[in-house]
This record gives C-alpha cells, structure tokens and sequence, in this order.
C-alpha cells in the first residue's frame, strides 16, 4: 500500500486534487474530519476542539489503512490539524507531533496557495495569500525537518494536476 498525503492551506486544491489523483488512479480516498465535525457543531473550532479533530481525522485514516488498498490518498492528515491549531490558537496538542512521526507516509504533496484564487466556502478563513503562504512554510519546514518525502505542488489547476499524476505515478 502507498500512501499519499494532501496537505498545504486551504483554497490550495487539496480537495480537488485528491479526487483527481483517486479518479486516475484508484484507491482509497479520506477526507478531512475537521469540515465533517464543523458540520455537525455548527459553529467554529476551539482549541478544546483539536483532540477530537485528530482523533476523528486519525480514525478516518485507520479504517482506510485496514483495508489496505494499491493507493490511500489523504485529503489532510495531522499536519493540518497542528498547524492549524498553532495558527488560530497559538498552541497545539504535544502527542499529534508523536502521531504524525509515527505512521508512514509514501508521499506528502504540498500545495502552494501562489497561482490560485482563494475560494469562500463558509470554512475558510486565509483570504489574504500572504497567511496562507506563511502556513505553506510552515508545512515545508516540518516536512524538510523531519525528513518527510515531499514534492510542492505550484501553477495552475492543469500544471498542479500533472505535476501531482507524475509524482504519484513514480511512486507505484
């Protein structure tokens, strides 16, 4: 099984990116727990809110591991859910750093948010590129930091499309 990860700020093309990859190339898709839980408090998060995220988000994943299919693509994972914690809150849960080190990921492609609009969508909250550009470094950083394969995903919709089809193909 090969496992890849979406990850970069939001109105990046995760989302659309995923479906794209699944839609080529098969497998196995998970979303991201954060909008579902959104969904069901009708309201914003709180940093009270984070375990419950990763922990909806992590059992998500592991029920998609467990079935083990060729490709696993996840539209976020707990990277997402740190930074974003640390961004709206100025502080993360400790043990989603141990989590994250503790699974292995094939793949994390990173969406830079340069190239595309920002998208309103009622959970978004970066208009501004230069927020959503500072959280695509940090997601770098960690990456590079903790020696995570990656490939940053740049350019239009098409040139991200076939960036990200070229670098999942290289891996299977």
């Amino acid at each position: 099984m090969k496992v890849v990860v979406l990850a970069g700020p939001e109105s990046s093309g995760k989302s659309w990116l995923a479906s794209e990859l699944q839609a080529h190339f098969g497998g196995l898709m998970v979303g991201e727990y954060v909008r579902y839980f959104i969904d069901q408090h009708q309201r914003d998060t709180r940093l009270a809110d984070i375990p419950a995220i990763a922990r909806g988000q992590l059992a998500w994943e592991d029920a998609a591991r467990a079935e083990q299919p060729h490709l696993l693509i996840l539209d976020t994972h707990l990277l997402t859910n740190k930074l974003w914690s640390q961004t709206l809150f100025g502080d993360y849960p400790a043990w989603l750093d141990d989590e994250l080190l503790a699974r292995h990921y094939d793949l994390h492609l990173l969406l830079s948010p340069e190239d595309v609009e920002w998208t309103a969508d009622g959970q978004r909250c970066q208009p501004q590129l230069a927020d959503r550009q500072a959280f695509f470094n940090d997601g770098l950083e960690w990456m590079q930091q903790h020696r995570q394969a990656v490939v940053v995903i740049r350019g239009d919709w098409e040139a991200r499309r076939a960036k990200a089809f070229a670098a999942v193909k290289q891996i299977l």
